[in-house]
């Protein structure tokens, strides 16, 4: 991807967004499309890597530091800084679906500016969908706007919960029933930020995970904040370096699984407007 002169604005910083996550898409798919790129090795338990992740990440970060070299960069596989100014990156999210030829996988590519995220993408190359929010201005799917879904009713109700091996597994069971004793439907795919996306197009009705990385999840939370839904204040109750749970959900079913999975909810704004999404 050449560089070009972009002005120092979060528009400018909003195109560059766009721009870069399809340039890395065409990469990704390629990898994806080619069986030998898609060999993988293990970072640790469930935890793949593929040639493909570091080079869609060495894309992504090289395109903003042509464009904005005094931002700051945070990438899943190759770290970073974390300045006033900073993207977090994930080069690959879903990297077991990618190497086994499943067609459910992204890029998520959020902008954090003063503790704040202004600007958040996820792009599945595979399906051709990109999702992109900026702050205030709503979310969309393909330049379409989109909302969360109305389900109310938890035996009508779809929810997908992610698992981290940095939870013991009995929380998490006691987490899963809860939400199954409520009559929802539980099911996981694979990809946190694939399904907090699906969460914002109103796909699923609610995501949750008792902990996760900030780059798997501060795009899609800002999704699903711009589409209407309710999310936790990710940065107050974990951090840009270490994580922390993540909920994001339904105006209608929230707060029950808020109870749940005991994943606080952020507070409404005064103007009574979106919640303040902490993403």
């Amino acid at each position: 991807m050449d560089s070009m002169p972009y002005p120092d604005t979060l528009t400018a910083r909003a195109e560059l967004c766009r721009s870069v996550i399809l340039s890395a898409g065409e990469l990704v798919l390629k990898g994806f499309q080619g069986e030998a790129t898609r060999s993988f090795s293990m970072k640790g338990p469930q935890d793949f890597l593929t040639v493909t992740d570091a080079a869609s990440e060495a894309h992504i970060r090289g395109a903003i530091a042509a464009c904005f070299p005094d931002d700051s960069f945070l990438g899943e596989e190759g770290g970073g800084e974390i300045g006033e100014r900073v993207w977090v990156v994930d080069p690959i999210d879903g990297t077991a679906n990618f190497a086994r030829g499943i067609p459910h996988f992204c890029i998520s590519i959020a902008y954090v500016e003063n503790g704040r995220t202004e600007l958040g993408a996820i792009y599945n190359p595979a399906l051709d969908e990109l999702y992109f929010a900026r702050r205030g201005e709503g979310a969309t799917r393909n330049g379409l706007p989109i909302r969360v879904s109305e389900t109310e009713r938890f035996d009508a109700a779809s929810i997908e919960m992610g698992w981290s091996t940095r939870v013991a597994n009995d929380i998490y069971l006691d987490v899963v029933k809860n939400l199954l004793d409520m009559g929802t439907n539980v099911r996981r795919a694979g990809s946190g930020a694939m399904a907090l996306a699906y969460v914002a197009d109103g796909r699923s009705d609610a995501y949750l995970e008792l902990h996760m990385n900030s780059w798997d999840c501060l795009a899609g939370l800002l999704l699903v904040s711009e589409a209407g839904g309710d999310v936790c204040p990710f940065l107050e109750i974990g951090s840009l370096e270490d994580g922390g749970p993540v909920l994001a959900a339904a105006g209608g079913v929230a707060k029950g699984v808020s109870e749940a999975s005991s994943i606080p909810l952020a507070e409404r704004q005064p103007s009574g407007g979106q919640r303040v999404a902490s993403a």
